[in-house]
């Protein structure tokens, strides 16, 4: 039976590669969570805005959608196109 030791380097650098590892895990797993599409009540809640001023956002064509039955589906990467258009910087 051979025994190993471990020294506090060893384990300092063990810790390094575990944070490393679960770093990129986290940061692919939230890009890959993120939905094609939404319903309006997501859509909401991410802008923060009321059912009214979504509503205003399609009725002037200011935000795409698509509507299935009764239920109304906006793009992702449309409200990410809507959110960098109206970006402001202050100077």
């Amino acid at each position: 039976m051979s025994v190993e030791l471990l020294t506090k380097e060893d384990l300092k650098q063990f810790k390094q590669e575990l944070f490393a590892e679960l770093k990129e895990l986290f940061t692919s797993g939230a890009q890959s969570q993120t939905k094609k599409w939404l319903k309006s009540p997501e859509v909401r809640k991410l802008l923060s805005i009321s059912p009214g001023t979504l509503q205003n956002l399609r009725i002037n064509g200011t935000l795409a959608f698509s509507k299935v039955g009764g239920i109304i589906f906006y793009s992702y990467d449309d409200i990410q196109k809507l959110l960098e258009k109206n970006k402001t910087r202050i100077r």
